[in-house]
């Protein structure tokens, strides 16, 4: 990928790609391959990078502590591949691994100096296989609720059969997306408690743009691909050579933190686990300052 500025193949406005408007004018960055991957940019300072999780867009960063992280840090917020407005390749990028390798390139493109890298559940996920594939390059992880060892979970469950091709492709346009309108806004809110969601978030995430079957078909790849990318992961933290703060919520419904981050951090040397007394799986809309405090400690070492 090339930084350049201006209306051109490399860069575009959101709301000339593809007929698309949503609420934040995302920036797009192409690969010579073609792959577009959006981000928003706030702040200035030390680089700092943020990667949302499951079900969600970079508008969950935005809505959540971005804002806050912008006070002290040049902050990038990406979508993972296949999510929001970045491309995606099938049966290739579904694995934390592969989206590490691919944010890793737009990160280059964008100039970016060792940034920090926050990332929440999958985000978080990604977030670690990125320490362990490219440690020289990063100045620490901070994971949010990050999923760490294989489990069975519901998203395996629920969207996994749609990685399956053809079958899951029908799956997502037919019935699938009549289940996604009806079932989504209770997971969506499932995640945020024991707080109720920020009406804030509730007026301006992209709900509807979100559950499109594209990004379906994406979660679903990606729920595919948590068990080999994540034994993979569990195999390497005793191998990480980068600075990890793990927070995570005690009332979290999501993701049992002290079975993956409590666990991760006591594998990973040096690795730092704060558990947040009755905080849900969106801790970061409701601690924010934890996460820039540890965001910042991060950025001195």
């Amino acid at each position: 990928m090339d930084r350049t500025s201006g209306r051109d193949d490399t860069v575009v406005a959101l709301s000339e790609r593809r007929g698309r408007t949503v609420s934040l004018d995302r920036r797009i960055l192409r690969s010579s391959g073609g792959r577009g991957i959006a981000y928003v940019e706030a702040g200035s300072g030390p680089d700092l990078v943020l990667i949302h999780g499951a079900l969600t867009t970079l508008d969950d960063m935005w809505l959540g502590p971005m804002t806050a992280l912008s006070r002290h840090f040049r902050v990038i917020a990406v979508d993972r591949p296949g999510h929001g407005a970045s491309d995606r390749i099938r049966f290739r990028d579904g694995s934390p691994w592969a989206q590490a390798a691919i944010v890793r390139e737009a990160l280059r493109a964008l100039g970016l100096h060792r940034p920090v890298i926050v990332g929440h559940s999958f985000g978080g996920a990604v977030a670690l296989s990125y320490a362990m594939s490219f440690p020289d390059e990063i100045a620490g992880i901070v994971a949010l609720a990050p999923i760490c060892f294989p489990e069975l979970r519901l998203e395996q469950l629920l969207f996994g059969p749609r990685a399956v091709p053809v079958l899951g492709d029908a799956l997502a346009f037919t019935g699938g997306a009549a289940f996604d309108t009806a079932m989504l806004p209770l997971l969506w809110r499932t995640m945020f408690l024991p707080q109720a969601m920020p009406p804030r978030f509730a007026a301006e995430f992209p709900f509807a743009w979100a559950r499109r079957p594209a990004p379906m078909i994406a979660n679903g790849e990606d729920a595919a691909a948590l068990w080999p990318a994540l034994t993979r992961l569990a195999m390497a933290y005793g191998r990480c050579r980068v600075p990890v703060h793990i927070l995570g919520g005690d009332a979290d419904l999501v993701v049992g933190n002290l079975l993956h981050g409590w666990n991760a951090s006591r594998l990973i040397p040096g690795a730092r686990f704060d558990l947040i007394a009755g905080a849900g799986h969106m801790l970061h809309h409701f601690h924010a300052d934890a996460i820039t405090a540890a965001a910042m400690e991060m950025g001195r070492a």
